[in-house]
C-alpha cells in the first residue's frame, strides 16, 4: 500500500504562509521556519508528519503529498486548520 513521508509548516493565514514560503525559497531552512512559524506541536520537530497511508489526513492534504514532487515545497495548501507548506520527504506507491 502507498505511504508517504512529509513534513509541514501550518499557518493560520494565507498571507502568512506565502512570506514564510518566500524565506524557504531564499534558502532558509524548512525545519528552522516549521519550528519558529508553525502552529502545529510537528513545528517542534521541524514540521515532520512520520509516515503515513492515504486517507489518514484530510482530503487536500492527501491530495499534495501523493502526487508531488519529492523534495519541492507545495502550497499554500488551504484545509480546515489553515495554510500547509508541505514538502514529501519519501513516497512509496
Amino acid at each position: 500500500m502507498a505511504s508517504v513521508t512529509a513534513r509541514h509548516i501550518l499557518v493560520a493565514t494565507e498571507k502568512k504562509c506565502l512570506d514564510v514560503k518566500k524565506k524557504l525559497d531564499k534558502g532558509v531552512p524548512f525545519a528552522k521556519m516549521a519550528k519558529a512559524h508553525s502552529t502545529c506541536p510537528s513545528g517542534k520537530k521541524g514540521g515532520a508528519l512520520g509516515k503515513f497511508k492515504p486517507g489518514q489526513m484530510v482530503k487536500e492534504f492527501d491530495q499534495v503529498v501523493f502526487s508531488a514532487p519529492i523534495g519541492v515545497v507545495q502550497g499554500p495548501v488551504k484545509t480546515e486548520f489553515g495554510y500547509h507548506l508541505v514538502e514529501v520527504t519519501k513516497r512509496v506507491d
